[in-house]
């Protein structure tokens, strides 16, 4: 009996442990990663820049005045200049082509006087900047040299997945050629670095110098640059973040035939779908870009899109989520006819928009609202702790509204109501509710009551302030 037991329990213990002994067996590489890095390493160079900058003295009150009279003196003698002095930074970056193109991070040479590429045999080669893009934190650099030059591949960030093994090479606190080992922790990451967020995020660790170095997948491809890191102390954690290989060979190719980069534009201002107003606007789930407003003679006032669209595909791509969009529109081809699919009023729609380019000047967007006759009535209505009044000469003076401005304006907002934890403000304009224009307070109410009266949790409403336009589910409990 004790036999059996014992049996019993092994083969148990057996059954539990041998998958985890099995999936880290086929998991993690048999022999390391010696050989890639014996093959890689030799493509990743160490970047050294520096600038001079006019150099601040410092006099203070101990200073004796004989000194700071000939500091004086002598700055006159140079054109009343003070001293310049050599400011150095350090960095990575990585060969893709055996020509001499080398990738790194913008940050890296930024107003940098003089470049200087080391390679892991010591050669120093000095390097031309060919263009760089502060939007998505890239550059390329050009280096010449007699001998063809060891170079690695951009890969397809697409097909990384969370939990691939990643090595990452490059430069930290100097320390040239310096490999580390970890796996994809998350992929679209969206850090707030920038309007194209899209980072793979790894926990191979990442320090001050492997900025614009690589992230290789094992098959020895660079699926990442090395941009950025989440340290209270400065030194990895185990969270760092690199540019998706993709948005790299976008951007960077740009660069080498432009010296800049060219992005499409739509000319749109978009907003989050959140689940409130999916439900506002019959969407279902929440999903794609909303349209709260459009520049006047843009690519999408051409095409027929509108204030209110929900922006679900764009040139045959889906839109998930609202930062979705500004990347893919970004990296679509000026002047490209494209099939936009939006949501519009409960039904899908297709729309042709030929996409511009975007200029660094921005546009001014308006509200493509009809105007509305202005209702005769200024008493206050209130409902679900919102009190309204029709816009009249008094309250648009009070609130800075314009007289393009139609609906009408909250004058009031209960501190412990629904309305309030939504956002709405005094001197929010309501201008709409269920994408259905609103020219009166009471017009305004009447409207909330019989969406509230249907069983419905919350409803749609255009919301207009001095400062912003915006879609905001207004809930309808008290």
């Amino acid at each position: 009996m004790l036999e059996y037991t014992l049996s019993r329990f092994l083969i148990i213990f057996l059954l539990m442990v041998a998958p985890l002994v099995s999936t880290s067996a086929i998991a993690r590489p048999v022999d390391g990663f010696a050989n890639l890095a014996e093959r890689l390493t030799p493509a990743v160079v160490n970047i050294s820049t520096s600038q001079k900058v006019q150099q601040r003295r410092s006099r203070g009150p101990g200073q004796p005045p004989f000194d700071r009279f000939f500091e004086e003196f002598f700055d006159q003698r140079r054109g009343g200049q003070a001293p310049s002095q050599k400011v150095s930074s350090l960095g990575s970056g990585f060969v893709v082509d055996p020509k001499g193109i080398i990738i790194t991070n913008n940050h890296v040479i930024e107003e940098a006087d003089e470049i200087t590429v080391t390679f892991s045999d010591g050669t120093k080669l000095d390097a031309k900047l060919i263009g760089r893009d502060p939007k998505t934190d890239l550059a390329v650099l050009k280096v010449t040299s007699k001998k063809r030059l060891p170079f690695v591949p951009l890969g397809d960030s697409d097909k990384a997945r969370v939990g691939d093994w990643v090595i990452a090479i490059g430069n930290p606190f100097g320390l040239g050629g310096s490999l580390s080992a970890g796996i994809i922790s998350a992929i679209n990451r969206d850090i707030n670095a920038g309007p194209y967020d899209s980072f793979i995020q790894t926990d191979a660790a990442i320090n001050r110098g492997n900025s614009g170095g690589p992230l290789f997948n094992m098959q020895g491809e660079v699926i990442g640059v090395n941009s950025a890191i989440i340290s209270p102390s400065g030194g990895s954690v185990g969270i760092g973040f690199s540019i998706p290989s993709n948005l790299a060979k976008t951007v960077t190719a740009q660069l080498q035939s432009f010296g800049e980069t060219r992005r499409g534009w739509l000319g749109v201002r978009i907003q989050q779908v959140t689940d409130e107003l999916a439900e506002g606007l019959s969407l279902g789930k929440a999903r794609g870009a909303l349209v709260s407003e459009i520049s006047p003679d843009g690519p999408a006032e051409k095409g027929g899109l509108k204030v209110g669209d929900v922006i679900v595909r764009f040139d045959d791509k889906p839109v998930p989520t609202m930062r979705d969009l500004p990347r893919i529109v970004a990296e679509t081809a000026i002047d490209k006819p494209v099939q936009v699919e939006v949501f519009r009023r409960g039904k899908s729609r297709m729309l042709e928009i030929v996409t511009g380019r975007l200029e660094e000047v921005s546009t001014k967007a308006h509200s493509q609202r009809p105007k509305q006759e202005k209702a005769s009535s200024d008493d206050d209505e209130s409902f679900i702790g919102l009190t309204m009044q029709s816009l009249n000469r008094e309250n648009r003076k009070r609130f800075g509204l314009g007289d393009d401005i139609i609906g009408a304006v909250i004058v009031d907002v209960e501190r412990d109501s629904a309305a309030f934890e939504a956002g709405l403000r005094p001197g929010d304009v309501v201008s709409e509710i269920d994408q259905r224009a609103v020219g009166s307070a009471k017009g305004a109410v009447d409207a909330l009551q019989a969406a509230k009266q249907s069983g419905r949790n919350s409803v749609l409403a255009f919301i207009r302030s001095t400062e912003s336009v915006r879609f905001i589910a207004i809930p309808l409990n008290d």
